[in-house]
C-alpha cells in the first residue's frame, strides 16, 4: 500500500483548489446579485416616476368621495386590526394619501379641520441611515387637549387586562410614533405596496352584514316555496283518495243494483 502514499498528498491540494475555485465562484455570483439589485431598484424608481402622475389623478378623483379612506382602511383585514372605534372617528376626517418612493419612502395624510389633532397633514418617511440600515421618521402629531388616542389606547388596554375584559386594538396613530423596527414596519408595507396602488378594490368590498341578510331571506324563500309545494301535494293526495272513494261506493251501488 505504499505506492498509495505519494496520491494523498495530491488529493489535497485537488480539495483546496476546488475549495478556492468554489469561493471565488461565489463571490462572482454575490457580486453579479448585487448589481442586478441595483439596476433593479433603478428601474422601480424610472417606473415609479412615471406612475406618479396617474397616482395623483387618482388621489385628487377619490378626494371628492365622501369617508373614502375610512372606508378602505375599515376594509382591509390587516389595517382594520388596529383600528379602535375613536381611530375610525377621526379618519373620517382623513381626505387624501399619498405615497411617494425615489430615494426614500413617504406617506402623506391629509386631513380636514378636526376634534382630534391640529395637524392638517401627517407624514412617515422610511430611508436609510449613515450606517446604511433602514430607519424612519414622522410627524408630530399635535393633540387638542384630552383627545390623545394613543394614550386612550394604553389606558383601554390597562385597564381590559386587569379586568380581563377585551382588550380595544392598539391605536392606527401609534403607526406614526413607532420606529423601533423600520425594516419589518407591516402596516407601512400594507399602505405602499397594497392599499395605494389600488384602494379602490377595499372601498368596493361589499358589507357582509348585508350578503348574510340576503342569504338568509333567499333560504327563507325557499323554505316558504318547499313547504307550499307540500301543501299542494297533500291537497292532490286527499282529492285522489276522495276520487278514490266515490269510485269505490259507485261500484257498490251498481252490484246492489243487479
Amino acid at each position: 500500500m505504499r505506492w498509495l502514499t505519494p496520491i494523498i498528498p495530491v488529493l489535497w491540494d485537488s480539495e483546496a483548489e476546488g475549495r478556492k475555485r468554489t469561493a471565488r465562484a461565489i463571490e462572482h455570483i454575490d457580486r453579479l446579485n448585487e448589481q442586478a439589485s441595483e439596476e433593479i431598484l433603478k428601474v422601480e424608481r424610472e417606473y415609479n416616476k412615471l406612475h406618479q402622475p396617474f397616482f395623483q389623478k387618482t388621489s385628487e378623483l377619490i378626494a371628492k368621495i365622501p369617508d373614502f379612506w375610512v372606508t378602505t382602511f375599515v376594509n382591509h383585514p390587516q389595517v382594520s386590526a388596529v383600528l379602535g372605534e375613536e381611530d375610525k372617528e377621526a379618519l373620517h376626517y382623513l381626505t387624501r394619501v399619498e405615497v411617494t418612493e425615489f430615494e426614500d419612502i413617504k406617506s402623506d395624510f391629509y386631513f380636514d379641520e378636526n376634534l382630534y389633532f391640529e395637524n392638517k397633514v401627517l407624514s412617515k418617511e422610511f430611508h436609510l441611515n449613515e450606517s446604511g440600515g433602514p430607519s424612519s421618521k414622522s410627524t408630530e402629531i399635535k393633540w387638542k387637549s384630552g383627545k390623545d388616542l394613543t394614550k386612550h389606547s394604553s389606558q383601554t388596554q390597562n385597564k381590559a387586562s386587569r379586568k380581563r375584559q377585551h382588550e380595544e386594538p392598539e391605536s392606527f396613530f401609534t403607526w406614526f410614533t413607532d420606529h423601533s423596527d423600520a425594516g419589518a414596519d407591516e402596516l407601512g408595507e400594507v399602505i405602499k405596496d397594497d392599499i395605494w396602488p389600488n384602494p379602490l378594490q377595499y372601498y368596493l368590498v361589499p358589507d357582509m352584514d348585508d350578503e348574510e341578510g340576503e342569504g338568509e331571506d333567499d333560504d327563507d324563500e325557499e323554505e316558504e316555496g318547499l313547504e307550499d309545494i307540500d301543501e299542494e301535494g297533500d291537497k292532490d293526495e286527499g282529492e285522489e283518495d276522495e276520487d278514490d272513494d266515490e269510485g269505490e261506493e259507485g261500484e257498490e251501488d251498481e252490484g246492489e243494483d243487479d
